[in-house]
């Protein structure tokens, strides 16, 4: 890679430097890949549902940056994304859209219901807020252990309003867990803008009435993303109980590849990508500050469209799962 000449002046700067970078790659890995995963379903090779995650990159980019690997993460059904930032691999995921043994899930669960014990990945769940009490609950655990783990909780807009969230935050300051709830507001809850599904808008302030301080954060800047998170990580470290992080963000395509997304303009589209795409932004600091140069980029983008071509092919030459696969999985033995 084509990387400017640092000076040497210590660490600290040149490990700086390279988490910039760090970021530029992933967020550019999980666009390709969804721009991918939007082609192939559009082929009739991923069935089901498929909710892509095109402009939402730098949430799960900075908040992934800033837990330790043994740390939890738990969302909602837009979840590739998430999988790749935490370290599962772009093969099994896209053979796991595709219904292949390959995957995650051995073909069954599909876009939604992906799962990684081995990266502390606990899911995508279809149902709107159903895993906001499992991410309360893998807090509770941390701190039931007494070790200092964190669990990043993921949540829309949309379920910002059902009443298991509210009772989550309530457990979650009473017994003071370790929990970080990531509202990841992209402006539509499906079809619907939050204006006109929420009598209150600035989600982060949802937690007040239970004493959980919350932070409104631009979610579309992986760096200001960061900055929010290890505040919000030491928090939950040092004992302190749950944190609220609302990430203003938007998603490019509609709320799932069956949706027109006519409920807005195009104008209003194209200015969010205009002017506020979060990779993009990284693109050009990277190459104002000098930390990388032109064919450096291109080296990434071609490394990345690598890896998402050898994803596809996997995915489409992966045998489907056997049929006895019906009956694995569906009961625990204890």
């Amino acid at each position: 890679m084509a990387m400017a000449k640092r000076k040497s002046s210590g660490g600290d700067a040149a490990d700086a430097s390279d988490a910039l970078v760090k970021h530029y790659r992933d967020m550019l890995l999980i666009r390709r890949f969804e721009e991918k995963a939007g082609q192939m379903y559009g082929m009739g090779l991923i069935g089901g549902f498929c909710h892509l995650y095109i402009g939402q990159e730098a949430v799960v980019v900075g908040m992934q940056a800033a837990i330790r690997p043994t740390d939890s993460v738990i969302t909602s059904y837009r979840d590739h994304g998430h999988m790749l930032a935490c370290g599962m691999e772009a093969r099994g995921v896209m053979a796991e859209l595709t219904g292949r043994a390959g995957g995650y899930s051995k073909g069954k669960g599909g876009s939604m219901h992906m799962f990684s014990r081995e990266t502390n990945f606990y899911g995508g769940h279809g149902i709107v807020a159903a895993q906001v009490p499992l991410g309360t609950g893998l807090a509770f655990s941390y701190k039931y252990r007494g070790n200092d783990g964190v669990a990043l909780t993921y949540l829309g807009d949309g379920a910002v309003n059902q009443g298991q969230v509210h009772e989550s935050f309530n457990m979650a300051a009473l017994w003071k867990l370790p929990c970080i709830y990531v509202i990841e507001n992209n402006k539509y809850g499906m079809g619907t803008a939050v204006q006109r599904a929420s009598a209150g808008t600035e989600l982060f302030r949802r937690g007040q009435a239970y004493g959980i301080p919350g932070l409104a954060v631009d979610g579309m800047n992986v760096i200001a993303v960061k900055e929010a998170a290890d505040k919000a990580v030491a928090h939950c470290r040092a004992g302190k109980g749950p944190y609220i992080l609302e990430m203003n963000t938007y998603r490019y395509r509609g709320h799932s590849m069956s949706d027109p997304a006519k409920y807005r303009t195009k104008e209003e589209v194209e200015r969010m990508r205009s002017q506020h795409d979060p990779i993009d932004q990284m693109r050009k600091l990277l190459l104002e500050r000098k930390l990388i140069d032109e064919d450096g980029l291109k080296q990434i983008d071609r490394e990345i469209k690598g890896i998402v071509t050898d994803a596809a092919d996997f995915a489409q030459t992966s045998p489907e799962p056997d049929a006895a696969e019906l009956y694995t999985d569906v009961l625990v033995e204890a």
